[in-house]
C-alpha cells in the first residue's frame, strides 16, 4: 500500500485500524493546523492538548501569558504520549467535544531543554 499523505504530513509505518484516523480511516482533515502539548490523554483514544499565548494589558503596558486547551482524537498510529509536542487538524465534529486530530508529532518536551 502507497504511502498516504495528509497536508504533506507522511503516513506513520504503523497500520491502524482506527476510522477517524486521517491516514488509515475515512476522516478528511481542513487547512487549519494548531501546534500544542499533551498534557492529557484516556484509553478512548482522546488527548487534552494545550499552548501558550502572550496578550497584552493596555493599562498595565505588559504582556501576560494565557493558556488554552483543546480535546483532540489521537489515532492509534501515533499514539502521542504526555509531554509530547503535537500538531493537529480541524476535522468534522467526531463527538461532543473533538473537532481536532493529531497529524503529527513534532518532538519531546524534554527536548528543547537540554544542559
Amino acid at each position: 500500500m502507497a504511502s498516504k499523505q495528509v497536508l504533506g504530513v507522511n503516513a506513520p509505518n504503523q497500520e491502524c485500524t482506527d476510522i477517524k484516523c486521517p491516514f488509515h480511516g475515512e476522516i478528511s482533515v481542513k487547512r487549519e493546523l494548531l501546534k500544542g502539548k499533551v498534557i492529557k490523554k484516556d484509553i478512548n483514544r482522546s488527548a487534552t492538548i494545550e499552548w501558550l499565548r502572550s496578550n497584552f494589558v493596555k493599562k498595565y503596558e505588559r504582556y501576560e501569558i494565557k493558556r488554552s486547551k483543546m480535546r483532540t482524537h489521537n489515532p492509534a498510529c501515533l499514539n502521542a504520549a504526555i509531554g509530547d509536542k503535537v500538531v493537529v487538524a480541524r476535522t468534522r465534529p467526531l463527538s461532543k467535544t473533538k473537532h481536532h486530530v493529531i497529524i503529527q508529532i513534532v518532538g519531546k518536551e524534554n527536548e528543547s531543554i537540554k544542559k
